[in-house]
């Protein structure tokens, strides 16, 4: 992996097994206008130029990787579904003395846009952060993890829906679950997250209040359009995902007449 100016590597979260899709096909394998969601991805990870792409696979994953295994990625695997912190935390020794940008995607979220993902990394740099997170804002954010800043606009912490307090459910800053992280910083502190909430889970959220304890810059991003970072959990999702990529053909092909 390269390290320069420009350079970075691609971790892309697709372990999970998406029980309400109501499907024994391990969620990110469910097409999208004709195309498995995670397609859309690692494509979006490619047309970036990153220099190379971590794909953490748990449920079927077998399947998964001989889907793939032909595309020059790195396989990690998460046994246990413990949350995301604990499935970033995997990916440690495949990056055993990287020191540069990693790019943390959804193999759930197909919509997401080059140019938005080129946006949320140019902010990164530009601001000199160590951790960037893409946000959007909703008119009904409920479950979703909220985006706690302090007046200047830094990012104290994402606390998620369960554990929140009564204020925090009224900010309609959301995360979508896509960051910028620099290393070693992101593996050091994914090993101090701890589970103590209502799921039991390892949040990779909690990134942010161990970020904001040893002093590093925080920064976010918030994506314009809330339908691009939307994550695909049911069958309705996937029939409203399909549309908007079908619609985007169709704009593709009048713009190319």
């Amino acid at each position: 992996m390269k390290t320069g100016d420009k350079t970075f590597a691609t971790l892309i979260l697709a372990a999970g097994k998406g029980t309400r899709m109501k499907s024994d096909l391990v969620k990110v394998l469910h097409p999208v206008a004709g195309r498995p969601m995670l397609d859309y991805v690692l494509n979006l990870a490619e047309q970036m130029g990153s220099s190379r792409i971590a794909l953490i696979i748990g449920h079927q994953a077998e399947l998964v990787e001989s889907r793939y295994g032909s595309r020059g990625l790195t396989f990690v695997y998460q046994r246990e579904q413990l949350g995301t912190g604990h499935a970033v935390l995997q990916a440690a020794d495949a990056f055993e003395g990287y020191r540069g940008t990693i790019l943390i995607l959804c193999g759930d979220v197909p919509l997401l846009q080059v140019s938005t993902v080129r946006g949320l990394m140019d902010r990164h740099r530009a601001s000199g952060a160590t951790l960037t997170v893409l946000t959007t804002l909703l008119e009904d954010p409920f479950g979703y993890g909220r985006v706690v800043k302090d007046a200047g606009g830094n990012v104290l912490g994402i606390v998620e829906h369960r554990d929140a307090t009564d204020d925090q459910k009224k900010i309609r800053e959301i995360n979508t679950g896509i960051y910028c992280a620099e290393n070693p910083f992101l593996f050091e502190a994914v090993r101090e997250i701890g589970n103590d909430n209502a799921q039991k889970e390892y949040y990779f959220t909690d990134i942010f209040s161990i970020a904001r304890r040893k002093g590093v810059r925080t920064a976010s991003v918030i994506a314009a359009d809330p339908g691009e970072v939307m994550g695909i959990n049911s069958p309705d999702d996937l029939a409203r995902a399909t549309r908007i990529v079908q619609d985007r053909l169709k704009e593709k092909l009048k713009d190319s007449r």
